[in-house]
């Protein structure tokens, strides 16, 4: 039997897309995988996932695994949910849910997962190039992955994704099909008065790639969408490679 492997879509060309980039400090690049390949990572992030409840609180922030959050039992997670939400208000705060790929890809955890397949496929050398082409940042030694899922009424704050100054790029990979604008979830960038400059409705099999520091949110997810926001997000970095 064959082992499954993500592939990239042969038809791109990263020259295509380094001029808007250059540009505007961000691109968009539609059907970056074979098309059998996005299709495995969303049948796994539909059957195969063991999503934790990502969510801010007072020290930081929190991963809550299935197993914790059953433990806890539904009003006490509704009151961590509840803070979350009220941090909001003030400053910087999230709620989603998410599977951090890297951990359970280097714990060993759900084994033959599609997107352990594409944390490998993202640091083998040719995607690392294509990044490289696309976004002119020629030093990106690696790239990290999540997997979220956004449902009704989950949120993401305005940051700008500062780290310790291994961020080159972040990136979303959307396996979002058949979304509406109007039931939220856009990834927006903020210009510094507060406005707007752009906004991308959830896309599938669609990579978005920005610079960083940049000003961006996640909207909320109306609570009459109808559909499924799901990605896996993370950020072209040059600190060491994973072990």
């Amino acid at each position: 039997m064959t082992e499954r492997t993500i592939r990239l879509n042969p038809r791109l060309d990263p020259r295509d897309y380094a001029a808007a980039y250059a540009r505007d400090g961000m691109v968009q690049v539609p059907h970056l995988l074979e098309a059998e390949s996005a299709d495995w990572l969303a049948l796994a992030l539909e059957h195969d996932t063991p999503w934790s409840l990502s969510l801010k609180t007072p020290a930081g922030g929190a991963l809550l695994s299935p197993q914790e959050m059953a433990a806890l039992g539904r009003e006490a997670l509704a009151t961590r949910m509840q803070k979350a939400l009220l941090e909001g208000r003030d400053g910087f705060s999230f709620l989603y849910l998410s599977y951090p790929v890297i951990k359970a890809f280097l714990a060993g955890q759900e084994q033959g997962h599609a997107t352990h397949a594409l944390v490998q496929f993202f640091n083998d050398i040719p995607f690392i190039e294509f990044a490289k082409a696309v976004t002119g940042e020629t030093g990106v030694t690696k790239i990290d992955a999540q997997a979220t899922w956004f449902r009704p009424g989950d949120f993401l704050t305005l940051h700008d994704d500062t780290g310790e100054g291994e961020r080159r790029a972040a990136y979303t990979l959307g396996l979002t099909r058949d979304w509406r604008s109007d039931w939220g979830g856009q990834l927006m960038f903020h210009d510094k008065a507060g406005d707007i400059e752009r906004g991308f409705k959830p896309g599938f099999n669609l990579w978005t790639v920005f610079k960083t520091p940049r000003m961006h949110s996640v909207a909320p997810v109306a609570a009459y969408a109808g559909g499924k926001r799901r990605s896996i997000t993370g950020w072209l970095r040059d600190d060491p490679p994973f072990k």
